[in-house]
């Protein structure tokens, strides 16, 4: 169930090694080194320039949701219900045991266990710590440390699959000053006792960070993490009610190179109207990850934040259907993590258009035009007139205007953006390819 208390957000919420060193060390003093930049080679989910990737290369953007598995853990299907909805990844509520009952090393293998079946990427977080400081209740940054410290095993050679979320919502509004210090403690902790996971925090202020001290300290946080390895997650509800307000935050973080993920939001909220179209259609134009919540079982007055109704996968709330199959929403933007396959099994995968490629094929589309319609969604027929991506010059560029035919041949002063066919176009790999 939602939490109460919740009144500003969310969810219930050696000699030549030495001389190496030495002149590696030299030419970083002259040249400096990048906020985002990945300063090690992490295994598996690793961040690099500010964006995330996996480890072929392939950069991964998140489009889930949020299960509350701690209270429910009964619900053992809403995994793979949340995947054959076309979500790529599913952020798991756990518990420490300092508030709900302890979530298992074993039961935590298991959930891993069901993600890697389901294909999508785990986010696995510690719910515990929600609004430390203002709730009594609440555990600490620490103490959710300790919890993976203590699990680390279940985590051990997950790097692919999994990225560790050290603390749901870890500060209130009362005391949040502390976040960047106990953030950082808690990453070095966690990377001190050999997690070698992607990790993500959440913001302070119930995880809506209104005192912008996440954003404003995202960069010294990021350097406390020896691997460089960190996402920053910020949860979008009534304090996110303008588009401007959604657009600033997010854009902050990307022209800082400065990985960010709306790791929760709904399209309504006690606090205020969150404007969950600014921020499905801002985190796609800025290629950010996104996680709605929440899949079901939400209490206490916020019932409206169920996308399904009481755990039935075939009966999708109106927020849910907003989710997963509105206007830049899951089932037309989500790509499934390559190593799992993602885009490379003939009915799966994401056009370049953004919309899923059909399951069943051209069965799906009886007028034969490319475009077919399953799961009460628009989708692409792989190599039809709609597949619009089969040539070096064909597709959609990720700020939705299509790419240069002709490439750079259509953009005569450079700037990444060329005219074709009485309308602007996008040059593959251009300054505007972006």
């Amino acid at each position: 169930m939602a939490h109460p208390q919740h009144g500003l957000t969310s969810s219930w919420r050696t000699t030549a090694v030495a001389a190496l060193t030495a002149v590696l060390g030299l030419l970083l003093s002259v040249l400096g080194t990048s906020v985002g930049e990945a300063q090690a080679a992490p295994t598996g989910l690793r961040v690099s320039n500010g964006r995330l990737y996996e480890a072929n290369g392939n950069e991964f953007v998140m489009r889930g949701v949020n299960h509350a598995h701690a209270w429910y853990p009964d619900r053992t299907r809403s995994i793979a219900d949340i995947a054959a909805k076309g979500a790529n990844t599913v952020r798991v509520v756990l518990s420490s045991g300092d508030r709900w009952t302890r979530t298992s090393s074993s039961t935590v293998s298991s959930l891993i266990g069901q993600c890697k079946a389901s294909k999508v990427v785990c986010v696995l977080e510690v719910h515990d710590t929600t609004g430390y400081g203002e709730d009594s209740a609440a555990a600490t940054l620490g103490k959710a440390a300790d919890y993976w410290i203590g699990i680390r095993s279940a985590l051990a050679g997950q790097e692919n699959y999994v990225v560790v979320n050290i603390g749901n919502e870890p500060f209130g509004n009362s005391g949040y000053g502390a976040w960047t210090q106990d953030t950082k403690n808690a990453i070095v902790r966690l990377r001190s006792a050999g997690i070698n996971n992607a990790l993500m925090v959440d913001a302070p202020n119930w995880g809506q960070d209104w005192s912008n001290t996440m954003r404003n300290n995202a960069a010294s946080v990021f350097a406390a993490d020896p691997d460089r390895n960190t996402v920053f997650s910020i949860h979008m509800y009534g304090v996110y009610d303008t588009a401007a307000e959604v657009q600033s935050y997010l854009s902050h973080f990307v022209n800082n190179r400065l990985p960010i993920v709306v790791g929760e939001f709904g399209n309504q909220h006690s606090d205020g109207n969150p404007d969950e179209d600014a921020i499905m259609a801002t985190a796609q134009s800025l290629r950010v990850g996104y996680l709605g919540w929440s899949w079901s079982g939400n209490g206490g007055g916020v019932e409206y934040l169920d996308l399904v109704s009481n755990f039935d996968a075939g009966s999708l709330t109106t927020w849910g259907r907003r989710l997963f199959n509105g206007a830049n929403g899951i089932a037309s933007t989500s790509r499934i993590a390559t190593v799992y396959g993602g885009g490379g099994d003939p009915g799966g995968g994401t056009a370049p258009n953004g919309y899923p490629y059909c399951v069943n094929g051209s069965a799906s589309d009886p007028d034969g035009d490319g475009w077919g319609w399953e799961n009460s969604a628009s989708c692409v027929v792989r190599g039809s007139a709609a597949d619009t991506g089969g040539s070096p010059g064909g597709g959609t560029a990720p700020n939705g205007y299509p790419y240069c035919v002709n490439g750079s041949a259509s953009d005569p002063d450079g700037d990444g953006w060329g005219w074709e066919n009485n309308r602007s176009c996008v040059v593959r790999g251009g300054a505007a390819d972006r």
